[in-house]
C-alpha cells in the first residue's frame, strides 16, 4: 500500500465552517492522513496568528507533506505561514488559483477564506490542489519554473537567518 499524504489543517473562528467541510472531505480519502490542529469548534477557536504556525511548523519538521490554513480572508494565514522557512503558502479562492499556485509556485500550504469561499467550492479547491505536482501540465516551462523556484529558495536562505 502506498504511503499516505499527510495534510495539516487549521482554522480560526472565521474559517471554522470551511475547515470542517475540508477536514471531513480529507478524512474520507484513503490516501490522506489528516493532522487537524483545530479549531475544534467556533467557540474554542484561536486567532489566525496562533493557528497558522501550527500548520507551518508541521511542514517544517516533516510531520506533514502539505497544509491547509483557513481564516476569514486567507490573507492572515498566508502572511503568517510564509514567515516560516520552507513554507510556500498561497491564497486561493478559485480552483484555477489553487492549481497555478501548486504548478507554478510549488506551494505546500493552501490558504482559503471562510468569508469568501463556500464549503463545496473549498473542497473542490483543495482536491484540485492536492491532485497536482510542481510543473505538472506546464512541462514546456518546467526548467524555467524549477530555476525560478531555486532562486526563491536562495532568497529564502539569504533572508531567513
Amino acid at each position: 500500500m502506498a504511503q499516505k499524504m499527510k495534510i495539516a489543517i487549521a482554522s480560526d473562528k472565521s474559517g471554522f465552517p470551511l475547515k470542517k467541510a475540508v477536514a471531513e472531505y480529507l478524512a474520507g480519502r484513503d490516501d490522506i492522513e489528516v493532522i487537524d490542529f483545530g479549531a475544534p469548534s467556533e467557540e474554542e477557536a484561536n486567532p489566525y496568528d496562533i493557528q497558522a504556525p501550527k500548520v507551518a511548523k508541521a511542514i517544517q519538521n516533516g510531520e506533514a507533506d502539505r497544509g491547509v490554513a483557513i481564516c476569514g480572508t486567507a490573507q492572515g494565514m498566508a502572511i503568517v505561514a510564509n514567515k516560516y522557512k520552507g513554507v510556500y503558502a498561497v491564497v486561493a479562492d478559485t480552483v484555477f488559483a489553487a492549481q497555478k499556485g501548486r504548478i507554478i509556485n510549488n506551494s505546500n500550504v493552501l490558504t482559503m477564506g471562510g468569508w469568501i469561499t463556500a464549503p463545496k467550492l473549498g473542497v473542490d479547491i483543495v482536491e484540485s490542489w492536492l491532485a497536482l505536482s510542481f510543473t505538472e501540465t506546464m512541462e514546456d516551462r518546467a526548467e524555467w519554473l524549477s530555476s525560478a523556484f531555486q532562486r526563491v529558495q536562495k532568497q529564502e536562505e539569504e533572508n531567513f537567518k
